[in-house]
């Protein structure tokens, strides 16, 4: 029985362990960062029950105060992707950082998706080239991911195309339901491979958009998307994978000096992503990042460039 075996918690019989199991608590932290509802939904108990078993599962992972140096150590397990351009990785602290959310907004044709597709790519090399040497999971809400084109980034990044393929789990969401249930379906893959390093989804408020329309419903649309990306970053904390989100832009009319463009999802996505770029068109393939947000970096600014062999200086 492993050290994280739920089976170890005070309370649990072979029968709850089973319902949890089933409903895809297989370890103390997806129990321990769990909510008592959730919990009791998801293995028909009680919600006193429920209570009980998360305490305990947080009292046996120490899920209290700690010293800064522990917080310290569990920095020190954080991976890096690399972006394909280095200016763009410098500009990012040395990459795309696992338990942590990247947002990368703009607008049309500004390189989000490309991005996207090449950290699929990229994740999979080994770590002194750049990867985690792991395999990627891509949430395509807009009919963005083009096999063909992750093919020419591989032959770009010296990966055989075929396996590059086999490497990344595709799911197409139709509406922002579905991509919520997809979010959940992570842990399943989890479970079947542990090697996944890296979510991404192409766009992450583009289906709440179309589903939520006018100001009425923007209380209901948050609160969903709230959920949402809380999902998103307790998958990152426990799996250690880094999460890639792209966000549309919109124009604000208000604004009549300087750039008029604003992000999607307001304050909810601006707190919840741990990184945030705005990203726009330049010449030909040159594309301008801006580095708006991050808690340890300071603002910065760089060019990279979109060619067929991927994101590159």
């Amino acid at each position: 029985m492993s050290e994280d075996s739920i089976e170890k918690i005070p309370g649990i019989g072979e029968k709850t362990a089973e319902k949890l199991k089933e409903a895809g608590f297989v370890d103390l932290m997806g129990i321990a960062a769990s909510s008592s509802g959730v919990l009791s939904a998801a293995a028909g108990i009680g919600d006193d029950t429920a209570s009980k078993i998360i305490a305990e599962a947080r009292k046996m992972l120490k899920m209290g105060f700690e010293p800064a140096t522990e917080a310290m150590k569990k920095r020190q397990q954080i991976g890096r992707i690399t972006t394909g351009s280095k200016t763009l990785d410098e500009m990012l602290g040395g990459g795309i950082e696992t338990q942590s959310i990247t947002e990368m907004h703009g607008a049309f044709g500004s390189g989000k998706s490309q991005i996207g597709l090449q950290l699929a790519v990229n994740v999979q090399l080994p770590k002194d080239k750049g990867g985690l040497g792991g395999k990627a999971v891509f949430i395509d809400t807009e009919g963005t991911f083009r096999p063909e084109r992750v093919q020419q980034m591989a032959e770009g990044a010296g990966i055989n195309p075929q396996k590059a393929l086999e490497n990344i789990y595709v799911a197409k969401a139709y509406n922002s339901d579905h991509q919520i249930l997809l979010a959940d379906k992570v842990e399943d893959i989890m479970k079947q491979d542990k090697n996944v390093k890296i979510i991404i989804v192409d766009s992450v408020t583009s289906a709440f958009r179309s589903d939520y329309t006018g100001r009425g419903t923007l209380a209901d649309r948050q609160q969903k998307l709230n959920r949402h990306l809380h999902t998103l970053q307790k998958i990152a904390d426990v799996h250690n994978l880094a999460v890639y989100i792209t966000n549309q832009v919109m124009s604000r009319p208000d604004i009549l000096f300087g750039d008029p463009t604003a992000p999607v999802g307001g304050h909810i996505l601006g707190h919840q992503a741990t990184f945030r770029v705005y990203l726009r068109k330049s010449k030909g393939e040159k594309r301008i990042a801006r580095l708006i947000d991050s808690p340890s970096l300071p603002e910065g600014e760089t060019v990279f460039r979109v060619l067929p062999e991927g994101v590159r200086d």
